[in-house]
Order: C-alpha cells, then sequence, then structure tokens
C-alpha cells in the first residue's frame, strides 16, 4: 500500500481540525474498517461484517413489503391473463382461490414473508408453477457475468480518460473528454443498443445481435452498458483528481525529483480514488438495473428478461423474487465498497489513526 509522509497527515489533520471533515457516517465505517486492519483481529473483520449484514435485514424486509403492497394494489389480475379473455367469472375466482389471491392483504402478505424470510422459498410462478428461487439464481450467473464484463469495460475507459482530463485541464484533450463524456451519459442505454446491434450486427455483420453464448455476445451488450458508466466515472475522477493534484505533497514529491508518471499515476490517483470506487459500486448495483434493457434489446435470457416477462404477466410471485433479489445483491455490493475504502486510500490512517468517534463528531 502506498506510503504517506508524515508532513501530509499533519497537513490532513490540521485540514480536519479546521472543519473540512468528511461525512460521519463514512468516518466512523472507515475508522471500524481501519481498527481492524491495524489491529489484525480477524474476529473484529468478521463481528463488523455481521454488524453491516444485520443493518442490511430492515432495508430488505422494507423493500418486500414495498414490492408486495405495489404489486397487490396494482391494476390486472393475473387469473384473468392465466386463463384468458374467454374464462368465465366462476373459472377466474377458482383460480384465484387456489392462488391465494382471494385473500385478505395482512394475511398474505404475512404469508409471504414467512415463506420468504423462514423457509427461503420466494413462491413459484403462477404460469408454470416453477420455483422462483431456482428460476433466478438460474438466470443470475448470466446477468452477473454481463454486469462484470461492463463495469470493467467501465472502469477501463472511465479512470483514465477522468485522469487525463484532470492532468491537462482546461486543454483540448480536457474540453474533448468532458464534452464527450456528457453526450455518453445522455444517451439512453436502448437507444445506444439499439444503434450498436443495427451497425455491428445487421450492417457489419461482425457480432451477433442476440442470445447468448460465447464472449462475442456480450460485446455489444457490455457496450451499451458500459459507455453512459464510464462517463460518469471519468468526470467523478477527473474532479477527485483536481482536488489532489494542488495538495503540497503533490508539489513536494516533484520537488523530490518524483517522476511525473509516478506523481500522477501512484500518488495522485491513489488518494483520489474514494470517490471513484463509490461511483464504481454505485455503477455496479446500478448494472442489475441496467441489464433489464440490454438484456431485452439483445434477447439475454438474464434477470433482467426475467424480471420483465414476469410484470408483463402480472407474475407476482416472479417479480417479487426478482426485486428481492436485486435489494440483496445492492446491499453486499455497498458493503464490499466499504471493505475496499480502507485498502485504496492511505490517507484514513494517516488522518483518523488512534481517533475515536467520539472526538470525529465534535
Amino acid at each position: 500500500m502506498l506510503a504517506i509522509p508524515a508532513f501530509q497527515a499533519r497537513t490532513q489533520t490540521a485540514l480536519f481540525r479546521a472543519g473540512n471533515k468528511p461525512p460521519l457516517e463514512v468516518v466512523v465505517a472507515n475508522l471500524e474498517i481501519i481498527n481492524v486492519i491495524e489491529g489484525g483481529k480477524g474476529e473484529k473483520m468478521i463481528r463488523y461484517i455481521f454488524k453491516r449484514i444485520l443493518a442490511m435485514i430492515p432495508v430488505i424486509i422494507g423493500v418486500t413489503i414495498l414490492i408486495f403492497t405495489l404489486l397487490y394494489f396494482a391494476k390486472g389480475e393475473p387469473a384473468q391473463m392465466i386463463l384468458g379473455s374467454d374464462a368465465t367469472k366462476e373459472e377466474v375466482d377458482q383460480l384465484n382461490e387456489k392462488l391465494g389471491l382471494d385473500k385478505p392483504y395482512f394475511e398474505r402478505l404475512t404469508s409471504y414473508m414467512e415463506d420468504v424470510f423462514l423457509h427461503f422459498d420466494m413462491g413459484r410462478s403462477y404460469f408454470n408453477e416453477a420455483s422462483v428461487t431456482e428460476d433466478v439464481m438460474q438466470r443470475f450467473p448470466i446477468t452477473l457475468k454481463l454486469s462484470l464484463l461492463s463495469v470493467t469495460l467501465a472502469v477501463l475507459i472511465g479512470i483514465p480518460l477522468g485522469v487525463i482530463a484532470a492532468v491537462k485541464q482546461h486543454s483540448w484533450l480536457d474540453n474533448s473528454s468532458m464534452f464527450v463524456a456528457i453526450i455518453g451519459m445522455s444517451m439512453p442505454n436502448f437507444w445506444l443498443g439499439i444503434m450498436l446491434s443495427l451497425f455491428f450486427a445487421l450492417k457489419l455483420r461482425l457480432l451477433p445481435s442476440s442470445g447468448i453464448g460465447g464472449l462475442e455476445y456480450y460485446i455489444l451488450p457490455c457496450l451499451s452498458i458500459a459507455l453512459g458508466a464510464a462517463c460518469g466515472i471519468a468526470r467523478q475522477t477527473r474532479s477527485s483528481m483536481l482536488e489532489v493534484i494542488r495538495q503540497d505533497y503533490i508539489v513536494t514529491a516533484r520537488a523530490k525529483g518524483v517522476s511525473e508518471r509516478a506523481v500522477i499515476w501512484k500518488h495522485a490517483l491513489m488518494n483520489s480514488l474514494i470517490p471513484v470506487i463509490t461511483q464504481i459500486g454505485f455503477v455496479f448495483a446500478g448494472q442489475f438495473g441496467g441489464a433489464v434493457v440490454a438484456e431485452t434489446v439483445f434477447s439475454i435470457p438474464g434477470l433482467g428478461t426475467y424480471m420483465i416477462t414476469a410484470i408483463q404477466k402480472r407474475d407476482y410471485p416472479a417479480v417479487q423474487g426478482s426485486v428481492l433479489f436485486s435489494s440483496i445483491i445492492f446491499g453486499v455490493i455497498m458493503l464490499i465498497v466499504d471493505l475496499v475504502y480502507a485498502f485504496i486510500d492511505p490517507r484514513i490512517k494517516a488522518q483518523y489513526k488512534g481517533k475515536s468517534v467520539k472526538r470525529l463528531g465534535r
């Protein structure tokens, strides 16, 4: 890990005492992680992770209640859609009774939450009676692979672009890259996916336009998701880098004869990565939302198309299960982002080591 000179620690401490304090919740989270790392006690790390997992439980319960309530009051009759428009009212009532849709709201909500949280059962599809849990777990690896490839591509494009824009501030490289970033963030994923498919698949016939298979099937979907995310990462990297490269320790490192490449890519970039890591975490978690669009455009049988199909058919167990699973994944990703903070930015150790949370809250 990058070493921080003593004068940098004093500078950061002076800034902290002057009132330039980071958000308290970030400091508290980072302090707990750093205490674990510095103390070398694995049980503290386990305790911290366990506490964060416990904090996720109320969120997951809230999401479960919210999505169940929205679907309960949503328009549409699942039994009518299953039986078709020619079904009689008696047939619809019989199917509603079989599916349990005739029961009161609180009775249905209680039964569903018991199945999910006590038996880990998300129910069965109204249309094919398949297990929602099995369907979600079967499709999740496809969406995960698509998301990992997309966020990796976004990072490989966004961070170097942001660094170059910050180093060459106000130059044509800076202006052109930020202009491209604004355009990239403004383009909808579905429109970009359609344009990529028309050009590379239909016109040039270089890449497949739909389905799943080898790596070539992921190129167009990943591009349609990653380009907009890369532009957001580039803007965040540029902003963070501009703050860091003006610091005294960067000037001192240059005065000591450290190469410009090492100053920029080792010292400045490493010390500006906390907001960038946060951005990447939200991008990665948001890929599961963006994957819905990409999977629909490119006919990829992932979690996104499963959710869209379930919504169109009013397959409530499938919708609830996929949304609940996505919320759990989002919480896990945010936990990983918190754990990465202390490893990626050594200023936290130099600035807050030995301080208590109570003192930092002053």
